[in-house]
C-alpha cells in the first residue's frame, strides 16, 4: 500500500545525532521522553551533562553540566527531575528543579535504590524500588508516600513502565524478564495491577498496558478501561494477545463488555514482544509498539483490528503519547524522533474499503469528526427515518462527522413528519438529541428559539444559553428582543451584531458601555451625538463621557475644542475645567491654547481654581504674558511674578508685599538671576527698610551661595544695616570657613550689643582671625572681657591678656581666668605679672587660690628663669602638707633645701617622691656625692657611672655594680672601650667581691666576667674564692665554672682540677671536655663518674679504638655498652662481629641496619641467627619477611614453607614479588600460592616454563594484566591452544583487544588470532571491538571472508576503523558498503567512481546518489555515466533531478555532444521552465521535425530565446514549421513579423487571429485591404467578425462599397448598430437616475439648514470667547460648521441608523 493512502502516516520529526547526541548515549537509560513536549538526554562524556530538547524549538537544545544518574522533564512545564545513587552506598539522592526561575524546588535522599521513575502527572512522581512503589507530590514539602510492595512475579524483573489512570485511582506496573529455557530468546512480560480504593493487587502476564476512559451508551459516567498486550510461550505454542477490560464497573449501570483481539507477529519477527502501548483518546485508537518497530492498530471499543505495518527498521525503545494530534512519538535506537498520526483524509475509506467493516467506518469518523463516510452516514440516516425510527435517527444526525447531516433540509425532514398524538415531535426528539450531545448551530438555534418564544418558555432560552448549547446570530437577537431585552443583548454581543449592540446600549442610556464595547470590537459609533445626548440630561456624565472617549486607542474621535466649546454654550465652567484638566494632562505643546483657555475661563471667573491649577504645575506651554496679567488683575501677585519676564513688570509687582506670603516671595526670588535679586533686594529696602528687611535678610540666607555673601554683606552695608547684616550672617556662619565672615559677624554682634553673641562665638568659633579680633575687643572695651579672654585664651595671646587687664586694673577677671577659665594658663600669667612689677602678695594669693589646680613644672620654671623661686616656698610646703606626691612638688621642694643647705643628705635619702635625674643633675655642680647618693636612690646606672668616672670615685663605683646584679650594667663598665675598666676590675677582685656575703651577688660577677671574655682574671678570681679554703669553696656551681674556664682558656690544668675537685656536675662538664676535643679527660670523668655508656661512646667515636671498646666492654659487661660496640663494629663492615656483640647485647632495635648490611655483605647464615634472636623480642613484618627471603637465599625451601604454616607477620605479598624480582622463583612460587595470588603465580609459572599450570593460576586471577603476561608466553612458547583459551578472556576488554591482535600479528601467528577472533564472537561479552579487529584481519589476510563479514555484523562494528582498512587493502567493494552504512554517501559515491570494476552497482549507486551532501558530486556522476554507463544515464539523472543545476547537465551534454542521448532526462524536468533544457530540447524537436511537441514546449514553458528560434525555422521547409514560428512571433508581439510569415504562407486564419490579438487597428484594416487586393471576399468578411473591436465602421464600409462587397460587410453592420443603440439606452438611463439623486440631495440639505438654524437659536452665549472668535461675546457658529452631524428632528436619532 502506498504510503500517502496508508491510514497511520509516519514522520521524522528529528534526528538525535543531527542535534549533536552522540550515539552511544541514545539508550533506553540515557533518553527520557516523558510528553510530546521535551526530550531529555544524559550524556557521561566527554563531560557530564544533561541535554534538554524542547520539541518547538527541537534544533536549539539546552546542554546543562549535570551529574546524574537519570534524569527526567516535566510533562507540561520546565522542570527537571534528577536521581543520583550517593557514592558507597544503595542510597539514592532525589532533586526536582525548575529550569525557568533557576531555583531548587524539592530534594530527598531514598533509603534504598530507585531501579525506575516517571511523571505519572504534571505533578506526581512515580519511583520504583526492588520492592515497593512510592509517589512524590512536587507540591509543598511531602516526602514521597508508599503506595504498595511489588509482587512475586516482577521479582529479577526490569521494570520498562509505569502509569496510572486520570483519577489516579489505579496503577499499573510493567517488567520484563528473560525467557523460558526452551525459548530464552522471546522475552517474558509481567505486570502488576493495583488498586488504590481496595489496596490490592492482582499480578498478570503483559508486556505493555494503558488506561482510558470510553463512555458505554446508558451510563453518564465513563467507564475506566485498561488495554494490556501480552505474548507468551506455553508448551512450545506462542500466543499474542490484546486484552481490553473495564476497572471498578458501577453498580447498576451498563458495563463494558471485555474484549480481546489476536495480535498476529510474521514470521520474521517470531521473537519480538510489545515494548509500549499508547491509546488516542481524540480517535478512540489503541497503538501497540513492538521492539523490532511493528505498529499494531486497533478500535479501543470493539478491539478490532484497523492497521498494521513495520515503522522502523532499528529497535524502538522509548514512545510518548502525541495528544494534541492523536498519535504518539516513538525514539529507535539510531536516534531518529518518529511522530505516528492518523491520515484523517484515508482511515475511514481504509476501514470501510480495505477492512470491509462499514460500522467501524462510521463510528471512526462520528467519533473522529472523520472525513469519509459522509455516503454511509447519509445512507444510514435515510434508512432509519424510512424506518420511521426518528430518534436512531436524531442520534445519527447529531453525532453525524464533521455535520454533514445537521442542515436545514435535516430540519425540514424532521418538521415534515406529522406528529402523532401523545408522542414527542420528532422535530423536539430531534432538537433534544442535539442539546445532550453538545452544541446547536446557528440555523438550529433560531429553530429552536422559534418553538421556546412561541411557547413562551423564556427560561429554556436563558438556561441553554448559560450552558452554552446555542450559537448565537443576529437573528436570533431580534427573534428574543420580542420578549426580552436584556436577553437579546445578550445574544447580540455573542453574535458581534454591533449596531444592534450600540443601538441596545443607547435605548438603556449606558453610553460608558459603548465605549467599552466598541474599543472591544473596533466599532465606530457616533461619538459628538452621544455626547450631545447625554449633556442634555447628566452634564457630569457628559465629562466622564468625554474623558472615556479621550483615552481612546488612536486618540479622541472628537476634538477637544469641539466638547469644549459644547460645555461653554451651555456656561458648564466646571464640567469643562474638569474635562480639559483631565485631558491635558500629558502637557503637549499642540494643546497650548487649550491651557490658556481653561486658565483664562478660570482666572475670570473662579481665580481661586486657576491658582490651584498652576500651583500643580500642570501646564507648561499656554501663553504666560497673558495669563500674568489677568493673574495681577486677579490679585495672585506671586503667580503674576512667576510669568512675567521683564524686570520693571517684576518690580512693579513684587512691592506689593502685603498681598504676598513671604515665603512665595523668598521661593520667588530663587527663580531670579542674580542681577535682578539684587535690583528687587534694593527696591524693597529702599521702600519700606524696616517692613521689609525681614524678607530681604530671609532671602539672602536662602540664596546666599547664588547672589554672593559678599553680594548680600555690601548690600547690607550699602543700608548700614548691621542688624540685617546680623541675622543674615548668623544664618550663614556655620557653613563658612571665612576668616573675614567670622569677624564681621562678631563685629556686627558687638555693635548691635549682642555680646553673649559674641562670647559665644570667640569661645566656639575656629575660622576668625585672633590677632584682628583681639585688637578689634582691646579698642571696643567692652564692659564685659569675656570675649576678649576667649580670643587670647584659645590662641595663646595670654600675657597680652594679663597686662590688658592688670593695666586697665581690671583684677577680678585675672582671678577668674586663672581660677575658672584655665589654671593651666596660671604660671604664664604669674609670670607677665612678674614682669609688670605686681605685689609678691597678689601673686602669693593667686598661686595659693589655684593650689592644686595649678601646673608646678611650669610654674617653677617661670619662676626659676626669673631667680624667684623662694617664692614657691610656702605653696609647696602647703602642697606637701596636703598630702602630695606630685614629682615636679617635691624636686621644686629639694632644689630649694639643697640651694638652702639644710640637710640635703636627709632629703635626699627619705624623700621617696622627687625624680633622682632631675635632682642627681641639680647636685652635680654643687656636690658630686650628693649625686651619687640621688642617682644610687633612682639606680640612674649611665648618670652614676659619669659622675663617678668623671671624679675618680671607682670604690664607689665598684661597690654599686657588685650590688646592682645587673648583667647591662656590667657589660658595659667591662667594655673594652671604657678607659676606666681596669681601675673598676681592681676595685672589684681587691674590695667589693672580698667585701660581699651574697652568692647571687659573686655568680652575676662572675658570669659578667665570662661574657665580657676576661678568662684569664676569672681563673685568678675563681682559684683565689675555690682552692683557698674560702666560703665558697666547694661550691658546685663554681667548681664547675672553674673546670669549664680552664678548658676554655688554659686546658693544661683541667686534668688536674678533675682530680682534685669531686663537686662538679660529670656528665655536663664530660660532654664540654669531648667538644673541646679533650678526649682523655672527658674519658677520665665518664669513668670516675660510672658513665660507662658515655665512656664508651667517646673511645667508639672520639678516641676510635674499638679493641680499647671491646676490651672496656668486657670489663663492664653491660648490655648498653655491647650495644654500642656492635653499632660501631657494624659500620666498620664487621657485620659477622656486629652481630655477635647484638646478640650479647640482646638488643633487637637496630634489625634494619643489620638486616642492610648482611644483604650488603650477603652474610644470610649469620642474619639468619640474629632474627631468630629478634623474632622472640619483637613482632615486625619486616623481621619475619627478611627471614623468609634469607632462606631463599640460602636455599632452605622446607624451611620456608614450615615458617609460613607457623604464625607469623611476615608481608608474604611484597616478599613473593622481591624474591620474583630476583629470580628465585621457586621460593616465589611458594609463597604466591600460599596467599592465593593467583596472577603474581601464573607469571611465576610462566617463567618456570610450566604454562598449563600458569593458565590455571591465570583462570583463577582473572585479571586482565594476568592473562595477558601469559597469553603472549604462550604464543613465544607457540602454545596457540593455550594462548587462545587466554585470549577469549582478554578480548572482551576493549582497551586491551589491540594490544593482543599487534603481539600475534607482530610474530606472524595470523591465522591463529583470527581463529581466536572467530571464537571471541560467540562470547556473551563479545563487543563491537571484536568484530571490528576480525574485520580488520579478513580485510589484511582473508579478504574472501570480509563482505560476509561485513553484512552479518554491520551493526556491531566500529565502521570508520574497518573503512580504513579496507581503503589501505583496497577492497573497495566493501568499502562502498561500509560507507552506505555509515551514512557516509559521499565517500561511498566517490568509491564507486574512482573503482568502478570492483564497486559499481546501479541500483545501488542510485541509492547512494541520492542521498550525496556535496554537489559536485552530482555532476562527477554524470561525467561517470556518460564515459561507462551511457545507456543509464537518464536513469540516474531522473533520480538526480530534483538535485542538480539542469543547466550544468544541459552544458555537460552539449560539450560532450551526447544531447540527444538525456532526451527523456531533459522531457522530465522541463515543467521547471529552465532556459538551457527548454532550448535544447526545442533544437532536438526542430532537428527531429516533430511539430507538435515543438509547439507544445513553446506554450507551457516560455523561457528561452524565442526570436532566436523563430528566425532559425522560419524558412524550415515544412509549413508547421514555418507556423510555428509565425506563432512564436505572434507570442513575441512581432505581430506585423507574423502576419507577413502567415500571409506568405496562406495561412489566413493565424494572420486574422494575430491582427485580432494584437490590438492594432493599422494592422487590422492594412489585412482588409490585402485580402480585398487578394479577392478573397469570405477572409474578408470573416476578417471583420475577427477583428471587430479594432476595425473603424466607416472605414469597413468605405472598403465594402468601394469594391462592390457590402453583402459580405452587412453582417458587421448590423452587428454594430445592435451595440450602439444599447449602449445609447444605458447612457440616458443613467443621466435620469442622476438627475433624481440631486435633486432628493438638494432637498436633504435644505432641511439640514433648517434644523441647524433652529438649533443655534436655543444656543446659550459662551463665556468667555475663545481665541480666533473676535472680541466680546458672540453667538456660537451653526454646528455644522464645527464638524458636527445632522440633527434629526426632535434630536433622537433615526433607528434605521444602527
Amino acid at each position: 500500500m502506498a504510503a500517502a493512502n496508508a491510514p497511520i502516516t509516519m514522520k521524522e520529526a528529528l534526528t538525535l545525532p543531527s542535534i549533536g547526541i552522540n550515539p552511544q548515549f541514545i539508550t533506553f537509560t540515557n533518553v527520557t521522553m516523558e510528553s510530546d513536549k521535551f526530550i531529555c538526554v544524559r550524556e557521561t562524556s566527554p563531560q557530564n551533562s544533561v541535554v534538554i530538547i524542547d520539541m518547538n524549538m527541537p534544533m536549539q537544545p539546552l546542554r546543562r553540566p549535570i551529574t546524574a544518574d537519570s534524569a527526567l522533564m516535566n510533562p507540561v512545564s520546565k522542570i527537571l527531575a534528577l536521581k543520583a545513587q550517593l557514592p558507597g552506598t544503595t542510597q539514592d539522592h532525589l532533586q526536582i528543579f525548575n529550569i525557568e526561575m533557576k531555583a531548587k524546588m524539592k530534594s530527598h535522599q531514598m533509603p534504598e535504590q530507585v531501579v525506575f521513575w516517571k511523571w505519572i502527572t504534571p505533578k506526581m512522581l512515580g519511583m520504583v524500588t526492588q520492592t515497593s512503589v512510592y509517589h512524590w507530590s512536587i507540591e509543598g514539602d511531602s516526602e514521597p508516600v508508599k503506595m504498595f510492595d511489588r509482587t512475586a512475579n516482577l521479582s529479577n524483573n526490569q521494570i520498562i513502565n509505569y502509569k496510572c489512570d486520570p483519577a489516579e485511582k489505579w496503577l499499573v506496573l510493567i517488567g520484563i524478564a528473560p525467557g523460558s529455557p526452551e525459548r530464552p530468546q522471546l522475552v517474558k512480560g509481567n505486570m502488576q495491577l493495583f488498586s488504590v480504593d481496595q489496596q490490592r493487587s492482582q499480578a498478570l502476564e503483559a508486556h505493555a498496558a494503558s488506561f482510558a476512559s470510553l463512555k458505554v451508551p446508558g451510563n453518564e459516567n465513563p467507564s475506566i478501561l485498561i488495554s494490556f498486550a501480552t505474548k507468551s510461550s506455553n508448551a512450545g505454542q506462542v500466543t499474542s494477545k490484546l486484552h481490553v477490560i473495564e476497572l471498578g464497573a458501577q453498580q447498576g449501570k451498563p458495563s463494558f463488555t471485555k474484549k480481546q483481539a489476536d495480535l498476529f507477529f510474521p514470521p520474521d519477527f517470531a521473537d519480538d514482544f510489545p515494548v509500549a502501548m499508547q491509546i488516542s483518546n481524540k480517535y478512540g485508537l489503541i497503538y501497540v509498539i513492538t521492539k523490532l518497530g511493528l505498529l499494531f492498530v486497533y478500535d479501543l471499543e470493539t478491539a478490532t483490528a484497523v492497521y498494521r505495518n513495520r515503522i522502523s527498521p532499528d529497535p524502538i525503545f522509548l514512545t510518548s503519547e502525541a495528544s494534541s494530534v492523536g498519535g504518539f512519538y516513538a525514539v529507535n535506537r539510531r536516534g531518529q524522533v518518529l511522530l505516528a498520526t492518523v491520515n484523517e483524509a484515508t482511515i475511514v475509506p481504509f476501514v470501510s474499503g480495505q477492512l470491509n467493516n462499514l460500522e467501524l467506518a462510521v463510528n471512526l469518523a462520528k467519533r473522529g469528526n472523520l472525513p469519509g463516510a459522509e455516503n454511509l452516514v447519509v445512507q444510514r440516516f435515510q434508512e432509519l427515518f424510512a424506518q420511521t425510527k426518528y430518534k436512531e435517527a436524531a442520534e445519527l444526525a447529531a453525532e453525524s462527522p464533521q455535520g454533514i447531516l445537521r442542515t436545514p433540509d435535516t430540519v425540514a425532514k424532521f418538521q415534515s413528519v406529522p406528529v402523532q398524538a401523545g408522542q414527542t415531535p420528532p422535530l423536539l426528539q430531534y432538537f433534544g438529541t442535539l442539546l445532550t450531545k453538545g452544541k446547536l448551530n446557528a440555523f438550529e438555534s433560531l429553530e429552536l428559539s422559534r418553538l421556546v418564544v412561541n411557547q413562551n418558555k423564556k427560561n429554556l432560552l436563558e438556561n441553554w444559553l448559560a450552558e452554552d448549547k446555542l450559537e448565537c446570530s443576529e437573528e436570533l437577537g431580534d427573534l428574543v428582543k420580542t420578549v426580552d431585552n436584556d436577553l437579546a443583548l445578550k445574544i447580540y454581543i455573542k453574535a458581534r451584531a454591533t449596531p444592534k449592540v450600540v443601538a441596545a446600549f443607547a435605548e438603556r442610556r449606558e453610553f460608558d458601555k459603548i465605549l467599552i464595547y466598541s474599543k472591544q470590537v473596533g466599532y465606530s459609533p457616533d461619538y459628538l451625538f452621544l455626547l450631545q445626548t447625554i449633556l442634555r440630561t447628566d452634564p457630569q456624565g457628559a465629562v466622564n463621557f468625554a474623558l472615556m472617549m479621550s483615552q481612546m486607542e488612536g486618540g479622541c474621535p472628537v476634538d477637544y475644542n469641539t466638547i469644549t466649546d459644547l460645555f461653554l454654550q451651555r456656561n458648564l465652567i466646571r464640567e469643562a475645567t474638569a474635562f480639559l484638566l483631565d485631558v491635558l494632562k500629558p502637557n503637549l505643546p499642540e494643546h497650548a491654547h487649550l491651557q490658556t483657555k481653561v486658565l483664562e475661563i478660570n482666572l475670570v471667573t473662579f481665580p481661586n481654581v486657576a491658582d490651584a491649577i498652576l500651583a500643580n504645575g500642570m501646564f507648561s506651554h499656554y501663553d504666560r504674558p497673558r495669563i500674568a496679567q489677568l493673574c495681577e488683575k486677579a490679585g495672585l501677585y506671586v503667580r503674576a511674578l512667576q510669568h512675567y519676564s521683564e524686570l520693571p513688570d517684576i518690580k512693579r509687582v513684587i512691592v506689593n508685599t502685603h498681598a504676598i506670603e513671604p515665603q512665595s516671595l523668598v521661593e520667588f526670588f530663587g527663580t531670579l538671576s542674580k542681577e535682578w535679586a539684587l535690583e528687587c533686594m534694593k527696591d524693597l529696602l529702599l521702600v519700606n527698610l524696616r517692613g521689609n528687611l525681614q524678607i530681604i535678610v530671609q532671602v539672602a540666607k536662602e540664596y546666599c551661595e547664588q547672589l554672593g555673601v559678599e553680594a548680600c554683606i555690601k548690600l547690607f552695608e550699602q543700608f548700614k544695616s548691621y542688624e540685617g547684616l546680623y541675622f543674615f550672617l548668623g544664618s550663614y556662619l556655620s557653613s563658612s570657613e571665612d576668616p573675614d565672615i567670622h569677624f564681621k559677624y562678631i563685629e556686627a554682634a558687638a555693635k548691635t550689643g549682642q555680646i553673649k553673641e559674641v562670647e559665644r562665638v570667640t569661645r566656639e568659633s575656629n575660622f576668625y582671625d585672633a590677632e584682628k579680633t583681639k585688637n578689634f575687643l582691646m579698642e571696643a572695651k567692652l564692659p564685659d572681657a569675656r570675649p576678649l579672654i576667649n580670643v587670647c585664651d584659645r590662641f595663646g595671646f595670654v600675657p597680652d591678656l594679663t597686662h590688658y587687664l592688670y593695666t586697665n586694673n581690671m583684677l577680678r577677671y585675672i582671678e577668674g581666668y586663672v581660677q575658672k577659665v584655665n589654671p593651666g594658663n596660671a604660671p604664664q600669667v604669674v609670670g607677665q605679672l612678674l614682669d609688670d612689677e605686681c605685689p609678691e602678695d597678689f601673686i602669693k594669693g593667686l598661686i595659693l587660690s589655684v593650689r592644686s589646680l595649678l601646673p608646678v613644672e611650669p610654674l617653677v620654671d617661670e619662676c626659676e628663669k626669673r631667680n624667684r623661686l623662694r617664692l614657691l616656698t610656702q605653696f609647696l610646703e602647703h602642697l606637701v602638707s596636703e598630702g602630695s606626691q606630685d614629682v615636679h612638688v617635691h624636686n621644686a621642694l629639694g632644689k630649694i633645701i639643697i640651694e638652702s643647705n639644710n640637710n640635703p643628705e636627709h632629703f635626699l635619702t627619705t624623700n621617696p617622691y622627687y625624680d633622682s635625674r632631675v635632682v642627681g643633675k641639680y647636685c652635680e655642680k654643687r656636690d658630686p656625692t650628693l649625686a651619687v647618693v640621688a642617682y644610687r636612690r633612682g639606680q640612674c646606672d649611665e648618670e652614676l657611672i659619669s659622675v663617678t668616672s668623671k671624679n675618680s670615685l671607682f670604690k664607689l663605683q665598684a661597690r654599686y655594680v657588685v650590688e646592682r646584679m645587673d648583667g647591662d650594667l656590667w657589660e658595659k663598665v667591662l667594655n673594652p672601650e671604657n678607659e676606666y675598666r681596669r681601675q673598676l676590675i681592681d676595685q672589684v677582685v681587691s674590695t667589693a667581691l672580698p667585701e660581699s656575703k651574697s652568692p647571687e651577688q659573686v655568680s652575676a660577677a662572675v658570669k659578667a666576667f665570662m661574657t665580657a671574655d676576661l678568662p684569664h682574671e676569672l681563673i685568678e678570681l675563681l682559684e683565689k674564692i675555690v682552692l683557698q679554703n674560702s666560703a665558697f669553696s666547694g661550691n658546685f656551681n663554681l667548681q664547675n665554672l672553674l673546670i669549664l674556664t680552664a678548658i676554655k682558656a688554659d686546658s693544661s690544668r683541667v686534668m688536674d682540677y678533675i682530680n682534685r675537685l669531686d663537686n662538679f656536675d660529670g656528665p655536663a662538664v664530660g660532654e664540654v671536655a669531648v667538644e673541646a676535643q679533650l678526649y682523655e679527660e672527658a674519658f677520665a670523668i665518664f669513668k670516675k663518674f660510672n658513665l660507662n655508656v658515655q665512656a664508651v661512646d667517646v673511645l667508639l667515636d672520639n678516641i676510635q679504638s674499638i679493641p680499647r671498646a671491646v676490651e672496656f666492654a668486657y670489663r663492664v659487661e653491660e648490655d648498653a655498652v655491647w650495644s654500642q660496640v656492635a653499632k660501631a663494629q657494624l659500620k666498620e663492615g664487621l657485620v659477622s662481629d656486629a652481630i655477635e656483640s647484638f646478640i650479647r647485647a640482646d638488643d633487637a632495635t637496630q634489625f634494619l641496619d643489620v638486616i642492610r648490611a648482611s644483604e650488603d655483605t650477603e652474610c644470610y647464615h649469620d642474619l639468619v641467627k640474629y632474627l631468630l634472636m629478634v623474632r622472640n623480642k619483637i613482632k615486625e613484618p619486616k623481621v619475619d619477611s627478611e627471614l623468609i627471603y634469607a632462606y631463599a637465599k640460602i636455599d632452605r625451601l622446607s624451611d620456608i614453607e614450615e615458617f609460613i604454616l607457623m604464625p607469623n607477620v611476615a608481608n608474604l605479598h611484597n616478599v613473593g614479588d622481591r624474591l620474583f624480582d630476583e629470580a628465585l622463583y621457586e621460593a616465589a612460587k611458594i609463597i604466591y600460592a600460599f596467599i592465593s595470588n593467583w596472577a603474581k603465580l601464573a607469571v611465576t609459572l610462566v617463567r618456570l616454563q610450566q604454562f598449563q599450570g600458569a593458565v590455571d593460576a591465570a583462570r583463577k586471577a582473572n585479571s586482565a594484566k594476568t592473562w595477558k603476561e601469559v597469553c603472549f608466553a604462550c604464543v613465544d612458547a607457540e602454545e596457540f591452544r593455550l594462548a587462545q583459551i587466554c585470549g577469549l578472556n582478554i578480548i572482551v576488554q576493549v582497551d586491551d583487544l589491540e594490544e593482543v591482535s599487534e603481539y600475534y600479528q607482530n610474530r606472524g601467528c595470523f591465522n591463529e588470532l583470527i581463529s581466536l577472533m572467530e571464537s571471541g564472537l560467540g562470547l556473551e561479552r563479545a563487543h563491537m571491538g571484536i568484530f571490528t579487529e576480525l574485520g580488520v584481519l579478513y580485510a589484511r589476510y582473508r579478504h574472501e571472508k570480509l563482505m560476509e563479514h561485513i553484512k552479518l555484523f554491520s551493526t556491531r562494528l566500529n565502521i570508520p576503523k574497518l573503512i580504513r582498512a579496507c581503503d589501505e587493502q583496497q577492497h573497495w567493494k566493501e568499502l562502498t558498503y561500509l560507507y552506505i552504512q555509515y551514512d557516509e554517501f559521499d565517500n561511498a559515491a566517490t568509491t564507486v567512481m574512482n573503482h568502478s570494476p570492483d564497486a559499481w552497482d546501479h541500483m545501488q549507486f542510485k541509492d547512494i546518489a541520492v542521498k550525496v551532501a556535496n554537489v559536485e558530486l552530482y555532476y562527477k556522476a554524470v561525467h561517470f555515466y556518460l564515459e561507462e554507463h551511457p545507456d543509464l544515464i537518464n536513469d540516474v539523472l531522473n533520480v538526480l533531478a530534483l538535485r542538480v543545476d539542469h543547466t550544468r547537465v544541459v552544458d555537460i551534454m552539449r560539450k560532450a555532444g551526447q544531447l540527444p542521448l538525456v532526451k527523456p532526462y531533459m522531457v522530465a524536468v522541463q515543467s521547471n521552465n529552465v532556459s538551457a533544457v527548454n532550448e535544447a530540447l526545442n533544437e532536438i524537436y526542430v532537428e527531429e521535425e516533430d511539430y507538435d511537441r515543438l509547439r507544445e514546449s513553446i506554450d507551457l514553458h516560455d523561457n528561452f530565446d524565442q526570436i532566436g528560434l523563430a528566425q532559425k525555422i522560419e524558412k524550415h521547409e515544412l509549413l508547421e514549421m514555418r507556423r510555428v514560428a509565425a506563432y512564436i512571433y505572434k507570442k513575441a508581439g512581432r505581430w506585423k513579423q507574423s502576419i507577413a510569415l502567415s500571409k506568405k504562407d496562406k495561412v489566413y486564419k493565424d494572420a486574422m487571429e494575430t491582427a485580432s490579438q494584437s490590438g492594432d487597428r493599422e494592422l487590422a484594416e492594412e489585412l482588409l485591404v490585402y485580402f480585398i487586393e487578394q479577392g478573397k471576399k469570405e477572409c474578408f468578411a470573416s476578417c471583420l467578425f475577427v477583428c471587430y473591436d479594432l476595425i473603424r465602421p466607416d472605414v469597413a464600409l468605405e472598403l465594402a462599397w468601394l469594391n462592390n462587397m457590402i453583402d459580405f460587410a452587412f453582417p458587421y453592420l448590423l452587428q454594430f448598430i445592435r451595440e450602439y443603440t444599447s449602449k445609447v439606452d444605458e447612457l440616458i438611463k443613467d443621466k435620469i437616475e442622476a438627475i433624481k439623486e440631486s435633486k432628493a440631495k438638494e432637498n436633504e440639505e435644505q432641511d439640514i439648514v433648517k434644523q441647524q438654524n433652529m438649533y443655534a437659536q436655543l444656543l446659550p452665549l459662551a463665556l468667555p470667547a475663545p481665541p480666533g472668535m473676535g472680541g466680546g461675546f458672540a453667538p456660537p457658529p451653526p454646528m455644522g460648521g464645527m464638524g458636527m452631524p445632522p440633527m434629526p428632528p426632535f434630536g433622537m436619532p433615526p433607528m434605521g441608523s444602527y
